[in-house]
């Protein structure tokens, strides 16, 4: 999860039509309001319209009528014959390790924390079997990318990431440092490779683990955040990690609304393990941040992610909603129930959600999911555990 959000990243040119997945809409949008040749404009939210495949003949006019949050959202839930309807994947965040951001070392139990795995194991025992563990990198390796490992830290991850994958479900190691190490963008792709070929040699052994690149690369060159995807993607496997599962984010923090904008080019990666699924994260708020309780309609989870959807099974891959939550309220809980039964009924391209989040620090929080009494967990357990595999 972000603590802010870019109002807006995407060009507004002046062009005759915008082209494939390119924005054709939405509040404050100046470019093209067409879309090239079988591509149609479709609304997605009052902020953004896109062009997405269609037989619809593209029109020639200027749309200049804003569209309000009460509009009916276009038919979004495309089934497919491969549709299972049931995820691989679906369960909670587990937050703590990463708190404490900018104080380093930090200290345990002060700075940070690590899950309580017996309330991991509540979780575990209503269905819920995937926890995703958030750490910080500059605890792990404290001094470089390629230093050796704080022993302490990585003994108090790793008792988290046993107790977990021997009840049979599994992890995600989830390095939440948003591409930057010590709050500098990481560019050197060979360390950052490095890096990942030591914390995967420690868990190689450990199918059920799943190595999660970067939490929420965002504000980086698009470029490199595809060469540092691959790197790591390299580094696991070099590591002699074969059977595990790598997720990898995109820009943007990953979000699943403009992915299709944004992160085209993370289509490119290879795993010749083919074991790559794209992580994307997904708030309901007004900008997509996962700051507020309120959310913007009943029908915008679909709505942020339809394109991406779209974007998954056009170019073949699978995708996991590695983040998700909203607020305790009717609205918002319409809004999580309609993103969650749109990611099954296209469960051939989505294999899993994670609500963000649960861990002991939480207390009030608004998405707190941690048992027995997280604002989150009372409002949403009942909703969530019907989706567990």
């Amino acid at each position: 999860m972000k603590a802010t959000i870019l109002a807006s990243t995407f060009a507004a040119g002046a062009l005759a039509q915008s082209g494939a997945w390119g924005q054709c809409g939405g509040n404050g949008w100046s470019g093209a309001t067409t879309c090239v040749s079988g591509y149609s404009c479709s609304y997605v939210n009052d902020w953004y319209s896109q062009c997405l495949p269609g037989t619809a003949a593209p029109t020639t006019a200027r749309t200049t009528t804003l569209v309000t949050s009460t509009k009916t959202a276009p038919p979004a839930t495309t089934t497919t014959a491969s549709a299972s309807g049931k995820f691989k994947w679906f369960g909670v965040n587990e937050s703590g390790g990463e708190f404490g951001d900018g104080i380093f070392p930090g200290r345990w139990g002060t700075e940070f924390i690590f899950p309580d795995t017996n309330t991991i194991q509540t979780l575990r025992s209503q269905g819920y079997n995937t926890f995703r563990v958030p750490f910080s990198m500059e605890r792990l390796v404290p001094n470089t990318l390629t230093s050796s490992f704080d022993n302490g830290y990585l003994t108090n991850l790793t008792q988290v990431v046993n107790s977990v994958t021997n009840s049979g479900a599994y992890v995600v190691l989830d390095p939440h440092n948003y591409g930057r190490y010590y709050g500098k963008i990481i560019t050197d792709t060979n360390a950052f490779k490095t890096f990942w070929q030591n914390v995967a040699a420690k868990f190689a052994s450990n199918s059920k683990v799943i190595f999660d690149t970067n939490n929420e690369y965002n504000t980086m060159d698009q470029t490199l955040v595809l060469n540092l995807n691959q790197a790591a993607i390299n580094g696991i496997r070099a590591a002699g990690a074969t059977s595990q599962y790598i997720f990898v984010e995109g820009n943007q923090w990953s979000g699943a609304w403009s992915w299709n904008v944004t992160n085209t080019n993370l289509v490119a990666l290879t795993d010749p393990e083919n074991k790559i699924v794209y992580e994307m994260h997904q708030y309901l708020d007004s900008d997509s941040s996962g700051t507020s309780t309120a959310c913007v309609s009943t029908e915008i989870g679909v709505q942020r992610i339809v394109g991406a959807t779209a974007w998954l099974r056009a170019n073949g891959k699978k995708g996991v909603l590695g983040e998700f939550a909203g607020g305790a309220n009717s609205v918002c809980k319409a809004a999580v129930t309609g993103l969650l039964e749109h990611l099954k009924a296209n469960s051939d391209v989505w294999e899993g959600a994670l609500w963000w989040a649960a861990g002991p620090w939480w207390g009030d929080y608004m998405y707190s999911f941690e048992p027995p009494s997280g604002t989150g967990y009372t409002y949403y357990n009942s909703l969530l555990k019907t989706y567990t595999p």
